[in-house]
């Protein structure tokens, strides 16, 4: 009897051995956030206000949170082809779906299934809860703390919330691994975007402080081929979410400008592969400089820079949530828009022309 005794408490130390407590103490996005600011070069302010596109709507209905799990041919069946596919940074690829500027969603397609799915705009069916609901009502239909734990056999992690995140975007737990990302207006306090995704996808992507006992996912190591396509797809989010996000605030939408985004683009390779991170680069030169070069004849500019973020939808909350950029973001005057993303580096240009 004690020689069983002594064999199965040297198995425990094996096991115990091999899920070695970790904390992993990961930047916020808040933090990141602070770090950024927004550049703005000023000419004539002359007022134009474009007229808001036609309406309709993404004919989806019902419960948005159990299209995790469900395959390709019904998605299709129930939305026909998506406008773009697009390859993430993550392995997966998102199948994107959009009703001009006033409706915008993302399914996250992994070996035909939906994995994850980002949505933002007016008038979305997102039942029990809606894009525009104030923070205390949704407060009655989930429950919101600052710890959310996951385990997965002997595995096991929390996700430890600050109090900031607790209020901009707070993580809920729908199921034993399905959990949703809530995107909160903080300026307003009400609810402008939804993230669904599985608890792989939410180890891989690390939004928020966590302590963990076992392993965590790796991520893909892309190409330079590939990562071209992630990022081109990325600026394609970027344009996208943000006409949305202005229609849900009544501005004017923006047109995409294809030398603008180039200036963009270097100016997020140039800090990713100089290891900065600000609106000057390393020889001292700005966004004016920047549009010189490219001989970009404007009124009004401004910049919004992002760096680390895991996505697309993750950086355009940091912009949203961050007065500067806000500003920007949602100024009226602007009419085109350049976006340049390099690996998780992200720049928008925005411009008054004429």
């Amino acid at each position: 009897m004690r020689f069983i005794r002594v064999i199965a408490l040297l198995v425990l130390i094996i096991i115990g051995g091999y899920y070695l407590y970790e904390k992993n103490h990961l930047p916020s996005q808040k933090a990141i956030d602070d770090f950024s600011s927004t550049l703005e070069t000023k000419g004539n302010m002359q007022k134009t206000k474009q007229i808001p596109e036609e309406r309709s709507t993404i004919p989806l209905e019902g419960d948005i949170f159990k299209w995790i799990d469900k395959s390709t041919d019904e998605l299709t069946e129930t939305l026909g082809e998506p406008v773009r596919r697009d390859r993430s940074g993550y392995g997966y690829e998102w199948w994107v779906y959009k009703d001009q500027h006033k409706q915008y969603i993302q399914f996250g397609i992994d070996d035909n299934e939906i994995r994850t799915i980002y949505a933002v705009g007016k008038d979305l069916s997102l039942e029990p809860i809606e894009i525009g609901q104030d923070y205390e009502s949704i407060k009655q239909e989930f429950s919101i703390t600052n710890e959310v734990s996951y385990h997965k056999g002997l595995a096991s992690y929390t996700f430890r919330l600050k109090d900031e995140e607790l209020q901009a975007r707070p993580l809920v737990k729908l199921t034993d691994d399905i959990f949703m990302q809530l995107y909160f207006d903080t300026f307003t306090e009400k609810l402008s975007s939804i993230r669904i995704l599985s608890a792989d996808l939410l180890l891989q992507h690390r939004p928020y402080e966590m302590e963990y006992r076992g392993d965590l996912p790796e991520k893909p190591n892309l190409t330079d081929k590939q990562w071209e396509k992630v990022e081109t797809g990325m600026e394609q989010q970027v344009f996208d979410i943000t006409n949305v996000i202005r229609n849900q605030y009544d501005e004017p939408s923006l047109k995409w400008d294809k030398t603008v985004s180039t200036v963009a683009y270097l100016h997020s390779k140039d800090m990713a592969v100089n290891n900065y991170f600000s609106h000057y680069g390393l020889d001292g030169d700005g966004l004016k400089e920047r549009l010189a070069t490219k001989e970009v004849f404007y009124q009004a500019a401004g910049e919004n820079i992002a760096a680390q973020y895991p996505d697309v939808p993750s950086a355009m909350h940091g912009w949203l949530n961050s007065e500067g950029h806000r500003q920007a973001l949602l100024k009226e005057d602007y009419t085109h828009l350049g976006v340049g993303v390099y690996r998780f580096y992200y720049t928008q240009n925005f411009l008054k022309k004429q």
